[in-house]
């Protein structure tokens, strides 16, 4: 035992002193960025002031010089005295590409630094995601989150615990949550899943489902609690679409119930009146009614050019201003482009030329047709080959221009009432107002007509349904940016008679994979037939 402890062993371990080896590599690396960063700056600036390197600035010779400039700082010939002085630049060139240097060194460091931090914060977040879903029993925890799946006799698994007679249990476990999933609500549970766990039945199935389908035993006792945790989360009733004429409710719980920012697209003005003031002690609250529906003083006002300097922004606009009067069939699909190609180009015109919108309507009525050519081929902001492609579908097919032109008309034709023209000529309070409802979960009300025929008289229906879009689109891209590539907390989507009010092209793909991104749809209609009509080439399924 002595002889260990002699030695060092493990009863008295040895004391290590000195400077760490990672201090001792960095003051060394310190030193050699300097010395690096002041050679470059001396060669950098004679280059810049005479044109050529200067004659034995060598970087073997760099220390010696700045241990000259750091007692003499304004002697830079001193400090190289090898060196002709007419090759050599001013002290204060020197020194300021040297703090330049240094600059950019700084702020690099601090950018790398930053990007592996992310990168393995992400990274264990994955991992720490993926565990626990492999502890719930799925790989996916998103698939508890819709259908009755979870209370199906196929999908449970009997805890070690239970008793062996497992059949009768199966039999009678969803029987507490057939009344409230049943009715007009599909594609997603209508009640919360942790009600079927209040029940006194024994059998409550509280084991997770495996990702293959099949059961199998718990690893361990612990094993139903994270489940428990997932299914108490208000995510699993969202996305869902309902029909039926009694819609209020679901639209008035699901607002009231939202934490993050809420955008509400209904025809009934009661939706506002009911959850106003609740969501107004959560963030802000505005409402876009363009037909003046609400009885309010304040309304929200938006520009539907705005943004449109992105040539792709542009085109997802024009395709939701065509959206209510696009025609169905395919004959007129030639039509319907060239529709879109005018509007896509005069919004894109008019928001590199600082064009109020009303200036879109007057060049979808025939005044002065040329004059958005002119702005794309002129002006710098404009999209490389615009100004061609809106004069090819000028100028060529007179007759699908004509209709193309009526189709355009007829989709902004509401501007020729002055509070819908209002409505589209924001202020600088009404941007602000507009950029507060995402960064303060705020709440945004789309208030409009309910019109099953849109594609003879829309209304406003077109400024609504660019308007929402608008939304969903900047949500999307918000998602996008962020680290984990969803919305903290998730943007809750109330589409209360959406197919009457604004009918979103992207709602197929919005209640499908709209969850992945943080965005929570409630798509309420009134019939699937109404659904078929709006949405005919995809199914709103969920």
């Amino acid at each position: 035992m002595a002889g260990d402890l002699r030695r060092g062993g493990p009863e008295e371990p040895r004391q290590s002193g000195g400077v760490p080896d990672g201090l001792l590599v960095g003051v060394l690396g310190f030193l050699i960025g300097l010395t690096l960063l002041a050679w470059s700056a001396t060669g950098l600036s004679a280059l810049l002031s005479h044109g050529a390197w200067p004659d034995r600035v060598s970087f073997i010779r760099t220390p010696m010089a700045m241990r000259h400039l750091v007692g003499q700082p304004h002697d830079l010939p001193g400090a190289w005295p090898d060196t002709p002085p007419e090759q050599l630049s001013g002290y204060g060139l020197f020194w300021g590409i040297f703090i330049s240097e240094l600059l950019v060194l700084l702020v690099l460091t601090v950018f790398a630094i930053g990007t592996v931090s992310r990168y393995r914060l992400v990274r264990a977040r994955r991992r720490a995601e993926a565990a626990q879903a492999r502890a719930a029993g799925s790989p996916h925890p998103d698939q508890h989150t819709h259908g009755p799946q979870p209370y199906g006799p196929r999908h449970t698994e009997r805890p070690p615990d239970a008793e062996p007679p497992v059949g009768a249990g199966l039999h009678h476990a969803p029987a507490p949550s057939s009344p409230e999933t049943s009715g007009t609500t599909t594609g997603g549970t209508g009640t919360p899943p942790a009600a079927p766990a209040a029940s006194a039945a024994p059998p409550t199935p509280r084991a997770p489902v495996l990702s293959d389908g099949q059961s199998g035993p718990l690893p361990s006792p612990a094993v139903p609690a994270p489940r428990s945790s997932v299914f108490a989360s208000p995510e699993p009733s969202l996305p869902r679409i309902v029909y039926g004429a009694q819609r209020g409710d679901a639209a008035v719980r699901t607002v009231l119930d939202a934490e993050g920012p809420v955008l509400v697209v209904t025809s009934d003005p009661g939706l506002w009146s009911a959850t106003k003031d609740t969501r107004a002690k959560l963030g802000p609250t505005h409402v876009f009614d363009p037909a003046h529906l609400v009885d309010t003083p304040s309304r929200l006002r938006w520009n539907p050019a705005a943004g449109c300097e992105a040539r792709d922004t542009a085109a997802i606009r024009a395709t939701a201003l065509l959206a209510a009067v696009r025609p169905a069939h395919a004959l007129d699909k030639p039509t319907a482009e060239a529709a879109e190609t005018l509007l896509r180009c005069w919004l894109h015109a008019a928001a590199v030329d600082g064009r109020p919108f009303r200036q879109v309507h007057r060049w979808a009525q025939g005044t002065g047709a040329h004059e958005p050519v002119r702005i794309l081929r002129t002006h710098p902001k404009a999209a490389g080959g615009a100004a061609g492609e809106l004069e090819a579908t000028l100028t060529a097919h007179p007759q699908r221009r004509d209709q193309a032109q009526e189709l355009t008309a007829r989709t902004l034709e509401a501007l020729s009432s002055i509070h819908i023209r209002d409505a589209c000529n924001p202020g600088r309070a009404d941007e602000l107002a507009l950029e507060s409802f995402f960064t303060e979960g705020g709440t945004l009300y789309l208030v409009g007509e309910s019109i099953e025929d849109p594609r003879s008289r829309p209304g406003a229906m077109p400024l609504l349904t660019a308007l929402a879009a608008s939304v969903v689109e900047r949500s999307r891209r918000t998602a996008e940016r962020s680290s984990s590539g969803r919305l903290d907390p998730p943007v809750t989507l109330v589409l209360d008679d959406v197919a009457a009010v604004a009918p979103l092209p992207a709602l197929p793909d919005l209640i499908a994979q709209g969850p992945a991104q943080g965005l929570l749809t409630l798509a309420l209609m009134r019939s699937q037939e109404q659904a078929r009509s709006r949405w005919p080439n995809r199914a709103l399924v969920r």
